[in-house]
C-alpha cells in the first residue's frame, strides 16, 4: 500500500471487535476494519491528487472482488468474506464514500451530510450485523447510531479536516445560519457563533443516538448487544461534550479512565436491559 497512517483499531473513538465479540466473529470484523483503514489513509493523504486517490481506491476494489491480488488488506477481506459466505457490498459502499472524500470538500446541508453517512458509516454497522446473522430489521436503528458516530468524528476533527485537507463536513447552511463561512474553522478558538453552530449539530447527533437506543436489545447475539451498549454510551457522552465544549481548543475525546468507567456502566446497563426483556418474554421467545 502506498500510504499508511499507522493508526490501528486501538486509536478509534469506539471499540472495534472488542473481547465482548465472539472470537469467531472477530476475524472478519478486523479484516473489514483493516480494509477500511487502508481506504481511509488513501482518501486522507494530503499529497495525493484526486485522480491518484481514485486510482488507488479502484485498485483496492479490484483486489476485493478478485480481479487483482496486490493489496493485502483487500485480499484478507476477500478471503474472510468467502469463508463466511458474505457479500463485498458493504465494503464497496464504503469505497463510494472514500471516492467522495477524494473529490468532494463541502456539504450543503444536513441531508447532504446524511447521504454521505449512508456510504461512510451505515455499511459498517450493517456488515457487523450480517457477520452475526442478525435480522435486517435492525438496520434502521443501526444506521442512526452509525451516522451519529460519523458526525461525532467530523465535529471532533472539524478544525484539522479544514486546515489539513480543506474538507468541511459541517453543513454550509448551518454555518450560514450563524453568519459564518468555512474559514471560522481555521481559528485557534471557536467564536461564540461557531460554538452555537457546532452545539446545534451535536444536539442533532444526540437525536440520532436516541433513534438507535433500542438496538442493543433488538440484537439476538447478547455479546454483540453489550458491545453496542458500550458504543452507544460512549457516543452519548461525546455528543454531550461536543454540545458544551469547543473542539477547536478543548478536549472532546474520552480519556482512558472515562472510557473504562463509561464502558463498565454500559455493560451493566446493557445486561440489565436484556435480562429485563428476557423476563418479559415467553420461554419460547427467549434469545439469551
Amino acid at each position: 500500500m502506498l500510504t499508511n497512517s499507522g493508526k490501528t483499531h486501538r486509536d478509534e473513538n469506539f471499540p472495534v471487535a472488542s473481547r465482548l465479540i465472539q472470537l469467531r466473529h472477530r476475524e472478519p470484523i478486523f479484516a473489514f476494519y483493516e480494509f477500511v483503514r487502508a481506504a481511509d489513509d488513501i482518501a486522507d493523504h494530503a499529497l495525493l491528487s484526486a485522480k491518484q486517490k481514485l486510482d488507488l481506491l479502484d485498485r483496492l476494489e479490484a483486489d476485493l472482488v478478485g480481479t487483482g491480488d496486490g493489496e493485502p488488506q483487500a485480499v484478507r477481506l476477500r478471503n474472510a468474506l468467502a469463508n463466511r459466505g458474505l457479500s463485498p457490498q458493504h465494503a464497496q459502499d464504503l469505497l463510494k464514500a472514500f471516492r467522495l472524500d477524494a473529490t468532494k470538500r463541502r456539504y450543503v446541508d444536513w441531508n447532504d451530510l446524511m447521504a454521505y453517512c449512508a456510504y461512510s458509516a451505515m455499511p459498517v454497522g450493517r456488515f457487523v450485523l450480517d457477520v452475526h446473522g442478525e435480522s435486517r430489521t435492525t438496520w434502521p436503528a443501526s444506521d442512526a447510531i452509525c451516522a451519529a458516530l460519523q458526525i461525532i468524528n467530523h465535529l471532533q476533527d472539524c478544525a484539522a479536516d479544514y486546515r489539513n485537507l480543506d474538507r468541511v463536513y459541517v453543513p454550509l447552511d448551518a454555518l450560514a445560519a450563524c453568519e459564518l463561512g468555512v474559514e471560522a474553522l481555521g481559528k485557534t478558538q471557536a467564536s461564540p457563533p461557531l460554538r452555537r453552530c457546532l452545539a446545534g449539530l451535536a444536539k442533532r447527533t444526540a437525536a440520532l443516538l436516541h433513534e438507535g437506543d433500542a438496538l442493543p436489545v433488538l440484537i439476538e447475539d447478547w455479546r454483540l448487544g453489550l458491545e453496542i451498549s458500550v458504543i452507544h454510551a460512549r457516543a452519548q457522552h461525546l455528543a454531550g461534550l461536543l454540545a458544551t465544549r469547543d473542539p477547536l481548543s478543548e478536549r472532546t475525546h474520552l480519556g482512558k479512565f472515562g472510557v473504562i468507567g463509561i464502558s463498565m456502566l454500559a455493560v451493566l446497563k446493557g445486561a440489565s436491559r436484556r435480562l429485563g426483556r428476557r423476563a418479559r418474554l415467553p420461554a419460547s421467545a427467549s434469545y439469551l
